[in-house]
């Protein structure tokens, strides 16, 4: 009986350090996962920074390739504007005929005289 008893007490030590060991383990189980907590939450404002200072040097990246762009190629003059526009109404003026021309269903469509006449509008520009 002695033995028996003297068993339960060994088995009883056993099973307090056990239980023990186990709480251990899970005291460092929570120490961990709330250090992983921690960490994850200031990976997430670093990268939560990260993104407001980058979105900030982007916009602070176009303004002043905007700004650039503004002292490179400042805005045309207005006779420059005004001869564009004029050219672009000329070639909206020929494209029909042009078309017609290139799609083999009309003649070329300048005449000889037709050439005459511009270039008596072109003399008559340069001298103004």
């Amino acid at each position: 009986m002695t033995s028996l008893f003297a068993q339960e007490i060994r088995l009883s030590k056993r099973h307090e350090e056990i239980v023990s060991q186990r709480l251990m383990l899970l005291q460092q189980m929570e120490n961990k996962l709330g250090d992983q907590h921690t960490e994850k939450a200031s990976q997430l404002q670093t990268v939560e920074t990260a993104f407001k200072r980058n979105l900030s040097l982007l916009k602070d990246i176009e303004a002043a390739e905007k700004s650039l762009q503004t002292r490179i190629h400042p805005l045309p003059r207005p006779e420059v504007v005004s001869l564009e526009t004029r050219y672009w109404a000329s070639v909206e003026e020929y494209i029909p005929k042009w078309e017609q021309f290139l799609l083999g269903r009309a003649p070329y469509p300048f005449a000889v005289e037709n050439q005459n006449e511009a270039e008596n509008t072109i003399q008559n520009e340069a001298q103004r």
